[in-house]
């Protein structure tokens, strides 16, 4: 079955424009409706969150309409994490889960995340079902079947208390002063109450959504702003989250940033001491540096890589058994904890190694020398295919030759915009340079 309304995080792009239209939401809550609603007798659930966007609100209510009209039940969660509605659909024995987010996007995007009844992401195969309903169109429940509509008030409670329970017992973050950019998105009341509540001195940052400026100007894609913050008031961790608050990116007190690698890095390198990173794996895309896989090497360690998508991520964790993972733009997933990657949980683990070890950010966020990595977008007209011209092919091949050994060249669309996206690792930086610029600029000329 075809795939195009479903990228690689659910269906996304912008507000009232095709595929993201109220019409499409309706048809799209009526095709998982009918897709997850058992034929046994029984309640029908689904979980709905959703971050800051004002398009959201649109959105809530047209998917609403569509799950209400297969009989579905509805709880709507209201503004929460992502990671939240991956906790609560099993908790609350849900079918589906929903969450409505453009994660990093700009303000004008939106999109639509599914989780199954387990809590974890669906399949491509499922996806691929859905979509064949949405085209096929979906019968409506009897009159006395359709569903009904609550509010659920204290989802944001219950995720707050399990990320705090993830924080050792007997811990506390007395005398910590804690940066936290929430990208004024979905994390903006969550994110500073567990760090207060678990002793920190927080100062916020992106707490202040009005349906527009989400991801502006801050967050984990935009640093800059969190980075001043930590250096003007002597903190001791800067923290940012992207909006849909599944994603982390560090700032060490001096105010340098570190990706998720290097979270990752610190990460499996302490499980393994604990005895805790299972098969001694960590899992980690295509897109993560090859400084990290050296440093695993050099542990003793393995990094199983996947293609590009936090959700690749968790299938390959689940298929081999293995409880770490991630990608480098922050997405840390830890699945003795959660179903899906989650930028505080994540950033709680740093700070607890922070203070059981008694180091400073920057002595544990720098954990191995990154090879020289340079990723460049480019911005295509949807409906070109400018990756399947001989000229940009064989511009690529050339690429690949002149590296050789010496690093490697990835080059991918975008499953959530309609960008290329050109990156390359080399120790020589003039080659590096050369080389993805004459890529982006093969691509320029087509897209």
């Amino acid at each position: 079955m075809g795939r195009e309304l479903f990228g690689t995080d659910g269906v996304r792009g912008r507000a009232n424009q095709h595929p993201m239209t109220a019409q499409m939401a309706l048809a799209i809550g009526a095709a998982a409706g009918r897709y997850f609603r058992r034929e046994q007798g029984g309640v029908h659930r689904v979980v709905i969150g959703k971050d800051t966007r004002r398009s959201g609100y649109m959105f809530e209510t047209a998917l609403t309409a569509g799950l209400t009209s297969t009989g579905m039940n509805v709880l709507l969660l209201g503004p929460v994490p992502t990671p939240a509605v991956g906790l609560l659909t099993p908790s609350m024995r849900a079918d589906l889960g929903i969450m409505i987010s453009a994660s990093h996007n700009p303000a004008h995007d939106n999109g639509i995340k599914f989780f199954g009844p387990d809590g974890f992401k669906l399949s491509d195969e499922a996806e691929a079902e859905i979509e064949a309903l949405v085209a096929a169109g979906v019968e409506p429940a009897q009159a006395h079947n359709i569903g009904r509509a609550r509010r659920i008030d204290d989802g944001r409670f219950r995720y707050q208390e399990r990320v705090k329970s993830t924080f050792p017992q007997g811990m506390r973050l007395d005398g910590m002063k804690v940066v936290i950019d929430c990208a004024n998105g979905a994390a903006y009341r969550a994110a500073p109450e567990v760090l207060w509540e678990l002793g920190a001195e927080v100062i916020q940052v992106g707490v202040s959504p009005d349906g527009y400026n989400i991801n502006d100007e801050c967050g984990s894609t935009k640093p800059r702003v969190a980075a001043e913050t930590v250096v003007a008031h002597g903190a001791d961790l800067g923290i940012c989250l992207d909006g849909d608050a599944d994603r982390v990116i560090l700032i060490d007190e001096r105010g340098t940033v570190a990706d998720g690698d290097q979270l990752m890095a610190l990460m499996a390198a302490r499980w393994a001491e604990e005895d805790r990173l299972r098969d001694g794996t960590l899992v980690a895309t295509v897109m993560s540096n090859l400084g990290l896989e050296k440093y695993l090497e050099g542990r003793g360690l393995r990094l199983e890589r996947t293609g590009v998508g936090d959700r690749y991520v968790v299938e390959a964790m689940r298929r081999g058994g293995w409880n770490l993972g991630g990608e480098q733009s922050g997405h840390i997933v830890m699945t003795d904890f959660a179903t899906t990657g989650d930028g505080l949980m994540a950033a709680i683990q740093f700070l607890a190694e922070m203070v059981r070890t008694g180091s400073p950010a920057s002595a544990l966020a720098s954990n191995f020398e990154p090879v020289p990595q340079l990723l460049k977008n480019v911005r295509y007209t949807p409906g070109n295919a400018p990756l399947e011209t001989a000229a940009v092919q064989q511009t690529i091949r050339d690429a690949e030759g002149r590296m050789g050994s010496k690093g490697r060249v990835l080059i991918r669309k975008s499953g959530t915009e309609p960008l290329i996206r050109v990156m390359a690792e080399c120790e020589d930086e003039g080659l590096l340079h050369e080389v993805v610029d004459g890529i982006v600029a093969e691509v320029e000329a087509v897209a």
